[in-house]
């Protein structure tokens, strides 16, 4: 069955830096679109990048271009999600995410806390 695990969150300092890890299987990794989202305390999950099956095509939320950067590994069937200059407001759980047949599967998301 499809299964997605999230790893690298952690606590961090304004400004500092995090890779999140989102290590795929069950289906064929390196056909799909995969993406990132998270979910703040009290708030709704909400889209953060994409990336098409051969890298070559991303998509971010307004809220983290140019400080987070998508990518994918088909050899291994990982997701990334570099994570530079970060803010308090980037503090939530991580979650990847891949749409097979209309049907969305998600990891059990990391935490990322970025505090002082």
């Amino acid at each position: 069955q499809v299964q997605l695990v999230e790893s690298g969150g952690d606590l961090v300092q304004p400004g500092g830096s995090l890779t999140l890890s989102c290590a795929a299987s069950g289906f064929t990794f390196r056909n799909y679109y995969m993406r990132w989202y998270r979910q703040a305390p009290g708030k709704e999950r909400e889209f953060v990048a994409s990336l098409s099956w051969n890298s070559g095509h991303t998509n971010y939320a307004d809220f983290v271009k140019g400080r987070f950067t998508i990518s994918r590994d088909n050899a291994l069937n990982t997701l990334y999600l570099q994570m530079d200059s970060l803010k308090p407001e980037d503090t939530a759980v991580y979650y990847c995410n891949v749409a097979i047949a209309s049907v969305d599967y998600w990891g059990q998301g990391t935490q990322v806390t970025v505090s002082s």
